[in-house]
């Protein structure tokens, strides 16, 4: 059986349909709440490869629309990075990882893709 986690913060609506849905399809998860259990750079850094830190940086969040104008031009990865480790709400939720295979957000339907079979 593949290891399943699901990251993100524990009140946000979006994880709370995710982690209904994983639990409604009898998916066996951990959950990994950064607010509270932090983020590693290199956990961070890993997704941003797999998956580009541009999908990963929440820009549509009240916490990035309050950054600063300086914060917010001319990111590039290792900002981006930084940001997000600096305030773990930034990063776009949920991160599920199925063995390795991440998917970033919630849409029922590619979750239900990744879980057939």
């Amino acid at each position: 059986m593949v290891a399943v986690t699901i990251y993100g913060i524990k009140n946000c609506d979006t994880m709370k349909k995710a982690r209904a849905w994983l639990e409604g399809h009898g998916v066996t998860y951990a959950f990994h709440d950064y607010k509270v259990q932090g983020i590693a750079r290199d956990q961070l850094a890993t997704w941003a490869k797999a998956v580009g830190w541009e999908v990963l940086l929440n820009r549509a969040g009240t916490t990035f629309r309050k950054l600063p104008d300086e914060d917010q031009d001319g990111l590039t990865e290792a900002k981006a990075i930084t940001l997000m480790l600096a305030q773990p709400s930034m990063i776009k939720r949920p991160v599920l990882d199925i063995g390795g295979r991440l998917l970033v957000g919630f849409k029922p339907e590619l979750y239900t893709a990744a879980f057939k079979g």
